[in-house]
Parts: C-alpha cells; structure tokens; sequence
C-alpha cells in the first residue's frame, strides 16, 4: 500500500480519537466547498436555463434566422420575394438545418366598441411549425391551414385582456394604405409566452389573408425563417446562408439578405450576454472562497500535526512524502465537499425545475418562474475546475512543512 495514502487515511479516521478543534475545522473546510460547489451549480443551471428558454421563446416568434428583400427595412412593410426559388433547396440541404418555412407580415389596427389597438399580423402557411405556440396556448387551438382559406386568428392574451375579447369572438382589423380596407377574423387561440415586448405586437393568421391585402401573387412572401439544430453555431450557419443567397440576383437587380435571431433583437441577447458575465463572477468568487477555506484549513491541520511531522521527518521521511500525506488528506476533503455540493445544489435544481418554487415578474425577466437547465458537461466542468483550482491553492501553504524542525517539535512535544 503507499504509505502516503496510509497514514493520511489513519489520520483522516478514528474520528472518537481526533481533537474536537480538529474536528470542527474539518467540518468548517467541508462546509465552505460544499456551499461553494452548491452555489456554482444552481447558478450555470438557472442562467443556462434563462439563455435556452428566452432563445426558445424569441425563435419560436422569428425562427433563428431570416431570409428577406434587401430593399425590406425595418418595418413590418416588407418588399416581396419569391416563395420558392432553386437556392432555397440549398439552404434545407446544409447539415444544421432543420425547418423553413415561408412568411408574410401586415400591420394593421383593432378596432372594437370601446377601444384601438395596433397589431402585426404574421401569415404562416402549411409548412409552420406549430409547436412552440401549441405550448404556449392558454385557450384554443392553433391554426389547421390548407388551400381554403382560414378566417381564424391567434392573439396572445395580453391582447385579448385590453381588448375585452374571448376565444371565439368575432376580431375587426383595418389597414390603411392606398385605400383603408377591412378584415374580419374570429379568434381561434390565445397564446401567452411572458415576452411582452413580443405578445402585444404579433397575431398569427392564414399567408393567404396577408398577400391578398398586399395585392401580391400566390408565389410572394415577406420571407423565408430557418430553425437550425443547434443554436451554439448561429453564427456559422447565418454565414453559410448569407454565402449561397450572396450571388442571387432578381430580374430587377434586387436581392436577398439573412438576418439572425440575435441581430433582430440585439437588446434581449446583450442582456443575456450580461448574464454569462455574471455568473463567471460567481464562480470565481465561490472558488476563491472555497481555496481559501481549503488553505486556511490545510494550514491549521499542519499546525494540528507538527509533532506526527517531526516524528516523520526524524524518521527519515523526506519533505514531499509528508506533502503527499497532506495532499491525500485535503483531497479526501474536497471529495467530501464535492459530494455534499453536488446532492445540495442538484437538489435545488432539481427541486425548482418539479415544483417552480420560485416565481419571477414576467415583465422584468421574460419568464414567470426560475428556469433551471442541468447539462452533465456543466457538472463534469464545474467539479473537475475546482478541484484542479483547490489544489494549486494549496501548494503555498504545504511549503510550511519544510520549515518544521524536528528536534524542536520533539522537544515541544
């Protein structure tokens, strides 16, 4: 057996024998990794869950990415494009791809008895993915679209509690242009995602409603929104599109553009950005915190142990033997404070993610309750960086060992 590891495991046993100060150290060191660990888990687990769930909710309304007339500018009167053309095949093919689907927008006001409100309306087609809004649907259903035409309308609930009006109430719209002209829908769903920015601006109705209003032919939409698979390469699939839509050219010299999720609404994104800044903080604050508590710890066991350190060294034992001994000891502590950590802050987790028991202001944080996202990578990262980061914390204090003398330890003894 390594004698090292022997003698750290008799001294880290035989807990009826250890001094009660010993003990209450240990018990301390434990404690302060154990709420470190704790901390650092449910703080990745609630940003990463708040980055993945805002994500889902904004792409649920505009997809990941865009594909639009580069003469559109930033209102909601988009210059068509056409709904199929050759490059468009190119795009389903890249290997991150996962939907697209067509779209048009119009904007338009409500007019009830009472009161007036402005509302965009998205036009989806056959090929729009429904679920992200199936989800979110507090009453109703969402849309059954085919080739007759569909009067029904889905409108979130903030726009249906101002507006005084029920699942299957009749919804008068008008849209001033050349002309003023009339819609009348009959409200099908209502949806509520927490996004308020979001929920009082879009209603959803048939594609076919939005080109008749535009005047446009059954083959013109606003544009194309593409789902990719993984959020993480964004940035490179947007490239990808922008390259095959780059040397496309209209008969009148127009072209197309490709927007993403995260240049569209650069506020909510740069907020989450904020958020990774945050909890980075965190974590080196907890493992500052932790190595400290470890160091402080390790540094009271050796003065706790200088005369088993003295009997050592006039043994013959040589300076990194005895530091082995003290390693083994402070990792067996670290082990501990791990384990409790990880049942404490995946018990959190775990606790909040069944239950919700904390609730959020969904005006201020897009969410109504603290979303939680455990990822093992995260676990694993978590775990192993501050275990690594304990240990280099305790190289300095275990050079102490190498300035007892044996004899005076001996004869203190």
């Amino acid at each position: 057996m390594n004698l090292e590891f022997f003698i750290a495991n008799r001294i880290s046993g035989n807990k009826r024998k250890r001094k009660h100060f010993s003990n209450t150290i240990t018990t301390i060191v434990i404690t302060g990794i154990t709420l470190s660990i704790a901390v650092m888990l449910v703080s990745v687990s609630i940003v990463t869950g708040f980055k993945n769930e805002i994500t889902n909710k904004i792409s649920g309304f505009g997809s990941h990415v865009q594909v639009l007339n580069y003469d559109s500018n930033l209102s909601y009167e988009t210059k068509p494009i056409p709904a199929y053309l050759p490059i468009y095949d190119d795009i389903r093919s890249l290997d991150n791809v996962d939907q697209v689907q067509v779209f048009a927008l119009k904007a338009g006001i409500i007019k009830t008895e009472t009161d007036i409100q402005g509302l965009v309306l998205k036009g989806v087609g056959e090929d729009f993915d429904w679920q992200f809004f199936q989800s979110s649907l507090t009453e109703g259903s969402v849309l059954d679209i085919d080739s007759s035409y569909n009067n029904g309308i889905i409108i979130s609930s903030f726009t249906a509690r101002k507006l005084k009006l029920n699942l299957g109430d009749p919804l008068r719209m008008w849209f001033i242009d050349d002309r003023p002209r009339f819609r009348k829908f009959v409200i099908h769903g209502i949806y509520e995602t927490s996004l308020a920015e979001l929920d009082e601006t879009f209603g959803f109705v048939d594609l076919k409603h939005i080109q008749r209003l535009n005047s446009w032919e059954p083959d013109q939409v606003s544009g194309l929104e593409i789902n990719i698979s993984n959020f993480k390469d964004l940035y490179a699939s947007t490239r990808e599109i922008r390259d095959i839509i780059s040397g496309y050219y209209f008969e009148d010299g127009g072209r197309l553009k490709a927007s993403s999720i995260t240049a569209r609404y650069p506020q909510i994104f740069d907020w989450l950005e904020l958020q990774d800044l945050n909890v980075i903080i965190i974590i080196l604050l907890m493992i500052v915190v932790a190595g400290f508590n470890m160091v402080s710890g390790l540094l009271i066991l050796i003065l706790d142990r200088t005369y088993m350190i003295g009997v050592l060294k006039a043994l013959g034992g040589r300076n990194s033997m005895i530091r082995k001994i003290f390693f083994y000891k402070s990792f067996y502590l670290i082990i501990k404070g791990l384990a409790y950590g990880n049942i404490l802050g995946l018990g959190i987790c775990a606790l909040q993610k069944k239950f919700e028991i904390i609730s959020l202001n969904p005006e201020n944080y897009y969410l109504s309750t603290v979303p939680i996202n455990m990822e093992l990578s995260h676990i694993f990262l978590i775990n192993a960086g501050a275990t690594l980061a304990i240990l280099i914390f305790l190289i300095l204090p275990s050079m102490l060992i190498s300035r007892i003398s044996p004899s005076k330890t001996i004869s203190f003894k």
